[in-house]
């Protein structure tokens, strides 16, 4: 197997009762890590394996350049095939925000190379195609930029008013904001796999009308779900957030296997 240590973190189930059946991949928020996923395995059904995408610039990575272009960073994922070694199983791909929109993009990537996931799982973002509400902060002065930051909420305090721990932060979040207030959508093919798009109720950024867009996207089932809470929905309630993930996952893999087992019986 391909050494992508670097790239991906894998978390098994502390209790694992049966074989793996499938795998989400889950990339990161603007300028988070691998350990934003590291307890999911705790809540989860213990058949599906956790796999984190680890952006450059960050944890073991922090002394690599981020990438400040979305195009440059799928090309890097798809030409050294840095998940092939885990898509050997059904999988789900899985973002939140920033996350979201490199999860949509590489699932178009991988469908022209027809490979589709069971589910394309969004989080906290506006679909691609419409614009976001809030206005560009990458580029603010250093001051400017930290109250932005303290005001989209998910950096700790104590975070924030660190300056030294502020200086090797900072330029990996301007990266990342770079990519999605940068992002320019292009029109693509409908994806072929199921969309499930997770909002908070009271995030400003993301409201149920703006994730009912996500639909245009998809020629599969679509599901909208509300989650109680803001932005980071996934962090401030994440026992709820994970609840109705697990209960989508093992949804659309029953799905998925049913359509395949009658696809098989008629052939």
């Amino acid at each position: 197997m391909k050494d992508t240590s670097k790239w991906v973190q894998t978390f098994k189930s502390p209790s694992p009762q049966s074989e793996i059946i499938a795998r989400i991949i889950c990339f990161p928020f603007a300028g988070g890590g691998t350990q934003s996923y590291a307890d999911w395995v705790e809540y989860l059904p213990n058949n599906i394996e956790v796999c984190a995408v680890r952006l450059p610039g960050r944890e073991l990575r922090i002394n690599e350049k981020p990438y400040k272009s979305l195009a440059e960073l799928l090309d890097e994922i798809i030409d050294k095939q840095i998940l092939k070694p885990y898509l050997d199983k059904p999988f789900f791909l899985f973002g939140h925000s920033l996350g979201a929109l490199i999860a949509y993009e590489l699932a178009v990537c991988l469908q022209q190379k027809n490979i589709s996931p069971i589910s394309l799982i969004i989080s906290g973002r506006v679909a691609p195609h419409r614009k976001s509400p809030r206005e560009p902060v990458y580029q603010l002065p250093i001051g400017e930029f930290v109250e932005a930051l303290r005001s989209l909420g998910g950096t700790p305090p104590e975070v924030l008013g660190d300056e030294e721990l502020m200086s090797i932060v900072i330029p990996v979040l301007r990266a990342d904001f770079e990519i999605n207030e940068g992002y320019e959508y292009r029109e693509n093919p409908k994806l072929t796999c199921d969309l499930v798009a997770f909002a908070g109720t009271s995030d400003n950024e993301t409201q149920r009308e703006a994730v009912l867009d996500w639909a245009d996207l998809t020629s599969e089932e679509f599901k909208p779900r509300m989650v109680p809470g803001d932005h980071f929905f996934i962090q401030n309630v994440k026992r709820q957030f994970l609840r109705m993930l697990s209960i989508e996952l093992l949804n659309s893999y029953q799905r998925i296997k049913k359509i395949n087992v009658q696809s098989e019986s008629n052939n």
